[in-house]
């Protein structure tokens, strides 16, 4: 079964599932050089591919919940020089202590960073959306908890923007048990925290990402919930709420401290936002969709698809459409395009990555594997070439689990060839188990 398959169709989302196949964390923490690669690597990259997931020591539970552990590879002259994966030592590692203090405040140290890891004025982070993010180095040795300095006293989501045209980084916290439920935060260029700004929810909602565009940050309040029984069960503490509704907050980024507009939409839940520009009056806002999540537990019944939201900030209207039925999920774009129309996402499929046009809503397949072994990608990272932005100019890499051999591939696709065969597939020394996100940090 693939990866979009099982996180999607049938399985619970709690439970000894996330032990058995490529969900099963690895022992070991490996350090291998000299990669055997089958193709030819182009020689233009030279940099590290690091992607972040849960690897799990002991027990069950939610596979939200594991250790985080980061999968990295490092390119350069044409060869793969080293793989390594490495847990992210938090403070919690080695001693867990709770998240949340007896009087209901957090302790942002606990975490597990298991999420995603981003590159931002020269510092490398590991990320949860519960706790504060975590320092690392590229050869992936765990730093420490990084607070900027003091002043980010907040979680940091996983799903941080990187403004293309200021290098600004803009984020937001949440998980407070008493209000503000959700504060947005940004920091400049060279990493300095200068705004901070709560936004006004009605309850602790699990707000996972967000959209940004060249003149407006846009907020997702959507009805999964703090459920406090399904937090006493000791499982995934939030839940769908019908009455709860649906809506999106806009701020304008020049004045972040003004009135949000809030415009509602139909009930529904988004993990991942694939872009967001604008036109005018106009936002247009794409994301993978799911029609209800966790109405009942933490599991991953419906299919998520690709869903285009336009925002008419004269009219006070939202108009909402659907792009296509395929079911996918860990949408990326060439990054030089992010709060720009980008033409192209790449999101994984079953057993396949699907590359959409976001105009046509036409999509192309790379499928891994064969109808008796099929292959389980991962989420694919663009990675350009030199020169002016061409989103086929450039190359996607993605982890990709043989099941035939149980084992897992760095695999590299030419952009200007999407459902043509790699250009390079770097064989890793070890299975790397389905994960979340991750990043290509140039040298």
């Amino acid at each position: 079964m693939t990866e979009i398959e099982t996180e999607q169709r049938n399985l619970p989302g709690e439970g000894d599932f996330f032990r058995t196949g490529n969900y099963a964390p690895v022992p070991a923490e490996l350090t291998e050089f000299d990669l055997p690669v089958h193709g030819a690597i182009p020689p233009e990259l030279d940099g590290w591919y690091l992607r972040n997931g849960p690897n799990p020591r002991a027990g069950t539970g939610h596979w939200f919940t594991g250790d985080g552990m980061i999968h990295g590879v490092r390119i350069e002259g044409g060869c793969a020089a080293w793989y390594r994966n490495r847990w992210v030592r938090t403070d919690s590692f080695d001693d867990p202590f709770p998240l949340y203090n007896g009087d209901g405040t957090r302790n942002l140290h606990s975490s597990v960073a298991n999420t995603h890891v981003v590159n931002h004025a020269g510092r490398t982070l590991a990320l949860v959306e519960s706790s504060l993010p975590y320092e690392i180095t590229n050869d992936l040795e765990t730093i420490g908890a990084y607070d900027f300095d003091g002043k980010l006293v907040d979680a940091m989501t996983a799903h941080p923007k990187i403004c293309p045209s200021t290098g600004e980084l803009h984020f937001f916290g949440y998980g407070n048990l008493f209000e503000p439920y959700v504060t947005y935060h940004r920091a400049d260029a060279s990493g300095a925290l200068v705004v901070d700004r709560p936004l006004d929810v009605p309850a602790l909602t699990m707000m996972h990402d967000f959209a940004l565009t060249a003149n407006h940050v846009v907020f997702m309040d959507l009805p999964i919930v703090f459920n406090a029984e399904a937090a006493m069960s000791g499982g995934m503490p939030f839940r769908w709420d019908d009455d709860y509704g649906a809506r999106f907050g806009v701020m304008r980024r020049d004045d972040p401290f003004a009135e949000v507009r809030w415009f509602d939409i139909d009930p529904c839940y988004i993990f991942h936002v694939v872009n967001a520009h604008e036109s005018g009056d106009v936002l247009t806002v794409q994301a993978v969709r799911y029609p209800e999540l966790w109405r009942r537990g933490a599991d991953f019944g419906p299919q998520a698809v690709m869903w285009t939201y336009q925002i008419d900030l004269r009219r006070g209207t939202v108009t909402e459409s659907q792009l296509d039925d395929r079911a996918v999920e860990f949408p990326r774009i060439d990054d030089r395009l992010a709060t720009l129309p980008a033409r192209y996402s790449v999101s994984v499929g079953q057993a396949s990555l699907v590359r959409h046009d976001l105009v046509t809503g036409a999509a192309v397949e790379h499928t891994f594997g064969t109808a008796a072994s099929p292959g389980g990608p991962g989420e694919a990272v663009f990675v350009p070439s030199s020169g002016p932005a061409d989103e086929t100019s450039g190359w996607y890499l993605a982890y990709v689990y043989d099941s035939a051999r149980d084992g897992s591939d760095l695999v590299i696709l030419d952009a200007s060839d999407f459902s043509g065969p790699p250009v390079a597939r770097i064989a890793l020394p070890q299975r790397v188990p389905y994960g979340f996100h991750g990043n290509w940090i140039p040298a």
